[in-house]
This record gives C-alpha cells, sequence and structure tokens, in this order.
C-alpha cells in the first residue's frame, strides 16, 4: 500500500474498514506502523538511490527497451536521472508533437524536481512520455535531460514545447529542441499573475481584461486592442513586468499561436488538466524508490483508461442528438468519440451562424461567417477549389488539430483499417507468440507497402516526365509553325490583282 502513496496510517484505516474494525486486522496499530518504518529504513539502509538504479536495471533485463540514465557528480552522488519504458517511446511516435514538460513537483526528500514529459493522446487524456528527476534549476541540467529526452526517443523532435516561465529552460530548448515552438502554459503564467496584480487583484474588470488578453482573443487585433485598453485603463506602461510579458506575448497569447497544433494545451483548461494530472500522492519524506512506485501506479492508471477509451471506440461509432448528416457521419467514422463530442459542440455553433458571401478571387471562394449576439465572432472562411481545403481565420482546426481543414475522403476507409488491426492487437498482445507473428509480418508487410509506395512513386515520376516532354513537344512544335509562318510569309512576293489592260487579240476559248 505504500507504493500506492498510502501513509502508514491511512494504509492502517483502509485495512481495519476492510476488515470489519481494528480487532480484525490481526495487528496492532503500533505493530502496523513499525513494520512500515522498517520496510522503509531496509530501503535507505541499502541507498535508496542505489536501490532505484538496481530496480531499473531489473526492469530493463525484462524490457530490452526499456531506457534510463543517471548523472553522477564528482562524489558519486546522484544530480540527475531519467527513465523512459518501450510504451512511451510508442506513445511519443505517436502522440509527440506536443510536449508538456511541468517541473512543479519537488515531493521528495532530497528535494529533486520531478519533470515529467506529458503529452495528449487522441482520446484528448493525458499520456506519459518520460520522467526525469533534476537536481537544479540550471540550464546545463535542462540541456542534460533534453539531450538524454532526445536520444531515448530516437532523435524526434516535438513541433511544440510547453512549459512555465522559467529562463533556463527557454535557454535549454533553443538549444536543443531549436526547431521546435516554445509555449508557455497558461495555467502556470495565471498562477504566477496573481502575485504580480497587486491592488488590481480585486477588480473584476482589470482581471477580465487580462484573461481575455490571455486566451479569450481571436485575432492578432483583438489582442492588440485589447492590452492596449488595458494598459492605458490601468496605467500600466511604465510596470516592469507588464512590459516583460508584452514581449513574450509570442509564447502565451492564443490568439498569435493559433497557426500550429497544440492538441488543446492553449486553452488554460487543457493546461490545467495537464498540470494537474500527475497528482502524486508524495511528500517531503518520500524516498525514490517510494516516488518511483507511486509514479509506476499513476502510469497504470492512465494506460487502463486509455484501454478503455480505445475499447469502446472500437465497439462502433458514436451517434449524436442531432441529425447525422453527411460531415457528422464522416466525423463520426474519422475521430474518437471525444473528438467527436468536440467536433459535435462546433457542428452545433456552425449551424447557428450567419454566413454572407464576399467574394471571389479566381478561384478562391471567401465567405464571412459569425453567430448573432456574441461580439468578435466574425470570421471569415476560405474556400479553395484547387485542392478542396477550408481555412478560417479563427484557425481552430489547425491549433486543434482536427484534418487541418483538408477534405478527405479516404479516412473511413482509414479509421475501419485501424479498428480492425487494433482489435487483431487486442486479441494478441498477451500471447508472446502471437506477437511475434505480428511484429514479424508488420515487417513484411511495411516493406511491401513501401515497395509500392516506390513503384507508384516511380510511375507518377515517368508520368510526370512523360507529360512535361509531350509539353515540351508541343511547345517546340507550336514555335516551328510560327517559325515557318514567318518564314514564308518573308519569301513569298507579295502580288496585287492587275489593272486591266487594253490589249488587241481574240479571246481564247476552250
Amino acid at each position: 500500500m505504500s507504493e500506492c502513496g498510502l501513509r502508514p496510517m491511512e494504509s492502517y484505516r483502509y485495512m481495519s474498514t476492510e476488515t470489519g474494525g481494528d480487532d480484525c486486522v490481526g495487528h496492532t496499530m503500533i505493530d502496523h506502523l513499525n513494520n512500515c518504518y522498517k520496510l522503509k529504513m531496509k530501503q535507505i539502509d541499502g541507498k535508496d538511490s542505489q536501490t532505484l538504479v538496481n530496480k531499473l536495471y531489473d526492469i530493463q533485463s525484462i524490457d530490452p527497451e526499456f531506457f534510463f540514465r543517471v548523472r553522477l557528480n564528482a562524489e558519486g552522488k546522484v544530480e540527475c536521472l531519467f527513465w523512459r519504458d518501450s510504451m512511451m517511446r510508442e506513445d511519443y511516435k505517436i502522440y509527440g508533437d506536443v510536449l508538456v514538460f511541468d517541473t512543479t513537483f519537488r515531493t521528495n526528500k532530497y528535494n529533486l524536481i520531478c519533470a515529467p514529459f506529458v503529452g495528449i493522446n487522441n482520446h484528448w487524456k493525458n499520456t506519459m512520455f518520460a520522467c526525469a528527476f533534476i537536481g537544479d534549476e540550471t540550464t546545463e541540467y535542462f540541456v542534460w535531460v533534453f539531450e538524454t529526452f532526445l536520444k531515448a526517443m530516437g532523435g524526434k523532435h516535438p513541433l511544440s514545447i510547453f512549459t512555465d516561465q522559467d529562463a533556463a529552460i527557454a535557454a535549454g530548448i533553443e538549444q536543443v529542441f531549436p526547431s521546435s515552438r516554445h509555449r508557455l502554459c497558461l495555467w502556470h503564467l495565471s498562477k504566477n499573475a496573481n502575485s504580480r496584480f497587486g491592488l488590481l487583484k480585486s477588480d473584476k474588470n482589470f482581471k477580465n481584461a487580462f484573461y481575455k488578453c490571455l486566451s479569450g482573443c481571436i485575432t492578432p487585433n483583438d489582442f492588440e486592442e485589447t492590452w492596449k485598453s488595458m494598459i492605458n485603463t490601468f496605467k500600466l506602461e511604465k510596470d516592469d513586468w507588464f512590459n516583460r510579458l508584452y514581449g513574450l506575448k509570442e509564447k502565451w497569447c492564443t490568439a498569435l499561436s493559433k497557426d500550429f497544433f497544440s492538441a488543446g494545451i492553449l486553452s488554460s483548461q487543457r493546461s490545467e488538466s495537464t498540470n494537474h494530472a500527475v497528482g502524486f500522492k508524495a511528500n517531503k519524506s518520500t524516498t525514490l524508490t517510494e516516488f518511483y512506485s507511486i509514479f509506476q501506479a499513476t502510469i497504470k492508471r492512465w494506460r487502463k483508461t486509455e484501454e478503455k477509451d480505445d475499447f469502446d471506440c472500437t465497439r462502433g461509432i458514436p451517434t449524436s442528438e442531432l441529425s447525422m448528416s453527411a460531415i457528422l457521419k464522416q466525423a463520426a467514422n474519422v475521430y474518437t468519440i471525444t473528438l467527436f463530442r468536440d467536433f459535435e459542440e462546433e457542428f452545433k455553433l456552425s449551424v447557428a451562424s450567419s454566413t454572407m458571401f464576399k467574394g471571389s478571387v479566381g478561384r478562391t471562394v471567401f465567405f464571412e461567417v459569425w453567430i448573432e449576439g456574441i461580439t468578435g465572432s466574425r470570421q471569415e472562411v476560405q474556400y479553395k477549389m484547387e485542392d478542396s481545403t477550408v481555412t478560417c481565420t479563427c484557425k481552430n482546426f489547425e491549433e486543434s488539430g482536427w484534418e487541418k481543414g483538408e477534405i478527405n475522403n479516404f479516412t473511413g476507409w482509414r479509421l475501419y483499417m485501424i479498428r480492425r488491426y487494433y482489435n487483431l492487437i487486442l486479441k494478441g498482445h498477451k500471447i508472446a507468440k502471437a506477437r511475434k507473428f505480428i511484429e514479424e509480418k508488420f515487417k513484411t508487410d511495411n516493406k511491401a507497402v513501401d515497395e509500392i509506395i516506390k513503384k507508384e512513386e516511380e510511375r507518377k515520376e515517368k508520368e510526370e516526365a512523360a507529360k512535361i516532354a509531350e509539353q515540351e513537344k508541343a511547345k517546340a512544335e507550336a514555335q516551328r509553325q510560327t517559325q515557318d509562318e514567318e518564314s514564308t510569309n518573308s519569301e513569298i512576293t507579295i502580288v496585287l490583282d492587275p489593272d486591266r489592260a487594253n490589249t488587241k487579240g481574240k479571246i481564247l476559248t476552250t
């Protein structure tokens, strides 16, 4: 029970409740507390860090893909510790576009920073990619952790990284992940901002304006106008903290960050749930070994939830209280149940929206869309006929990852095949022989598909080359004809009808 995060008294009360009272437990409360203390001291006597490292080695012997690294100082003491299992790497391959790096946990006896790497899966739930203990909040330590993470994940860089407002973390990300977009978690930012408000903390108008700047503005112009109005109204022109915050607006303002996929973390609600997700039941006396056990229990709980969500999706497509129109049917086939519910809410808003045709440029059509009674809801929607793409100035699809505005006719087949393969994996993942068979078939099938794709690409390249050659030939022929016509016109003498001549003689007859 201690591995689950329960304190000795909590575990004793639980046992007493389950057995029907203290008399039915089989030992006294003092015996229980003494035994818990002995178990804890046994780990400490064997050196807590060494006990954890030995446990990690044992796991690696069972799971060859398990990865961990330990950084020691000159005295051989642990400075940093990093680990991830094989499932975490697979999850990162699929969901690693967005990464949340949280350093707010210090719940262990050594005051080490617990820094989990968290992502968002296709059910809009949290998934763990890795975890690290860090001895100090300096750029050097963060660089080591990020480089170790990159090595553990096969060199794949995330598209975006969300962290708290820490200069050392920002410097480490810039050094190790130069191509990733660094963003600040709104939950952290709003918490830090409360300590900076001073007397304005009780002013509702100020707080409404500030939080609108954080996540309530839709367009960049809307943000700039709201920020300028707030600064002028509350006389904050010379406030250093607000000036620094404005200088970092690209990292936190949702109106300026919707052109990239963020899995909804740009919203403060998603940010808060992500940072609260790792709710470890630990305290300042918790050892590293105990903390690791609590961490593993959390991972098991998350994966159990994901398995249930996956199973629910394989049972059939979701239904709607609305009439299942063609677009809702396609969404039900493409999205998981959770994402479909979000899409359904957006669809309801679209039904209530008013639309006005604005015009067209070439094969691009422009519309203005708004919801009556909602200020600032007017958006411009573009439809490009060449590639059948739809874009909106709100960029909600890009930020949420809902097909990114693309209309894909093959998504139904894709999800159908995903469900079939997933059911196959569910049936065989507990049997080693079945797992090996599926893995070998995947390798051969993957190789065969690569060959098919390669041949198809070569065929398209040949067709394109032939098409270009035909166009060049036609162009050359047209040029030749033009040159021939010009040449002929220059060689033939231009003649006119003669005047009627006054000649003598007979008219020839035939």
